[in-house]
């Protein structure tokens, strides 16, 4: 029977040549074909392209004129891996790229704001990551997902991980031959801390005593401080610690933390900047303390964040500094329970950091409050926009915006930005624009 629709639409047909227009939020090539809207991972705008089409995607595109922002992916792994999507683009590319999408996020709210130059993490920086095992005949398969499948591809040679991180691969294929099984695969979030590597492990087999025994022996021979395994730790080599801002601190298993230090580095400069001056600050969304604890060396500061672990980690680095002005840290769900206006009365500064989900209400109280400065940290633009426009409409002005790729080669966005409701805000330089 013949198929009823076009042939350049079903069956994996290859139709006419298109030009990629720009590129969207995943990173994927979009073009346009009559009144059809068609994507293609890794293209750049303004090539020409062709394919097979299965319904609105070209999954494997030939490139029929390349454009000269193409480069040569620096990785072996980058056609089987779908760790990273950029790489066949010139990092000024990526940079100008990651910026314009944060412009047009803030004009989709009727926003702009001048644009400080980006900061890029470099090559083989990520101290954090999450590596899927998969137990097979050979022993295992240590790696990440190719794009758009459940397969696990090897990578001994990523250029985005840190050495320290990579160095673990025999440990995790170790990990995966125990307590993986054959059907399934598990996840193991991987953590530089400050004297070896931190592992959290999802999805293996039920951890009974001789797998524990097994799994803290394997953890002893290749120096993994800690081991958890869904949610429990257990193997613990020493105790782990992290430092942030100088303080020292114990984070509870698999805990956020920034994905470069060099990237944390970069927001903790652009959120002090912003808050200099400021006596009393609510750091909102506070994590481990990246910010509040470096902060508390200049002013007293309150945390608050929704994750009790993270809290108790916190107040131990408190405890635990010297030099540091008074720290107080409350566990309170911000989604549910945003702070009040009345509550933020008493502070003169405020950081938000919140998930990608933004934080809607709790920028609702912000805009009804007398808080004279906001440094806001976000991984992504939309919600930061969404956000920005109630902040905005409650009187306050966007000062400037500062875009930190610490995702090197992902669509991923992240940036910092300065809200202020005084008339000379810090930092805003004169012709810093996008």
């Amino acid at each position: 029977m013949a198929c009823p629709a076009a042939p350049a639409r079903c069956c994996g047909a290859v139709s006419g040549a298109v030009t990629i227009d720009r590129l969207g939020h995943r990173g994927d090539g979009i073009a346009r074909d009559g009144g059809a809207v068609l994507y293609a991972p890794r293209t750049l705008p303004g090539e020409v392209i062709d394919g097979p089409r299965e319904g609105d995607r070209i999954a494997r595109p030939r490139i029929l004129t390349p454009v000269a922002e193409r480069v040569r992916a620096p990785c072996p792994h980058y056609a089987a891996c779908g760790g990273c999507a950029l790489q066949h683009a010139a990092d000024g590319f990526v940079a100008a790229w990651k910026q314009e999408v944060v412009a047009q996020a803030l004009a989709a709210q009727g926003l702009e704001a001048p644009f400080r130059p980006m900061h890029s993490s470099p090559a083989f920086a990520r101290r954090r990551a999450t590596f899927a095992l998969r137990r097979n005949k050979g022993g295992a398969t240590v790696g990440f997902h190719a794009p758009a499948s459940h397969t696990v591809t090897d990578v001994p040679e990523c250029r985005l991980i840190h050495p320290a991180l990579a160095a673990a691969r025999p440990a995790l294929a170790g990990i995966a031959a125990m307590g993986g099984s054959r059907k399934g695969t598990l996840s193991a979030t991987v953590t530089r801390l400050d004297a070896g590597l931190d592992v959290a492990v999802t999805g293996g087999k039920p951890a009974d005593t001789h797998l524990a025994a097994d799994l803290a022996a394997l953890c002893a021979r290749h120096g993994i401080l800690r081991l958890a395994w869904d949610g429990e730790v257990i193997a613990q080599v020493e105790r782990p610690r992290l430092t942030l801002g100088g303080i020292t601190l114990t984070p509870p298993p698999g805990a956020f933390l920034q994905a470069t230090a060099d990237g944390e580095a970069a927001l903790r400069a652009a959120v002090t900047e912003a808050t200099a001056g400021a006596a009393r600050i609510v750091d909102l969304f506070a994590g481990l303390g990246t910010f509040a604890l470096p902060l508390a060396r200049r002013a007293e500061v309150h945390a608050v964040e929704g994750d009790a672990a993270m809290v108790r980690a916190l107040e131990e680095g408190w405890r635990g500094a010297t030099g540091v002005r008074h720290v107080s840290a409350e566990a309170r769900d911000l989604f549910r329970r945003p702070l009040e206006p009345d509550e933020l009365a008493r502070f003169d500064a405020a950081v938000i950091d919140p998930p990608r989900a933004g934080a809607e209400a709790q920028a609702r109280r912000l805009a009804a409050s007398t808080v004279a400065r906001i440094a806001a940290v976000s991984c992504n633009p939309v919600s930061f926009a969404r956000d920005a426009r109630v902040l905005v409409e409650g009187g306050y002005r966007l000062c400037w915006v500062q875009v930190v790729d610490q995702f090197r080669w992902s669509p991923h966005v992240e940036l910092a930005a300065l809200f202020a409701r005084d008339h000379i805000a810090p930092g805003a330089t004169k012709g810093q624009s996008g």
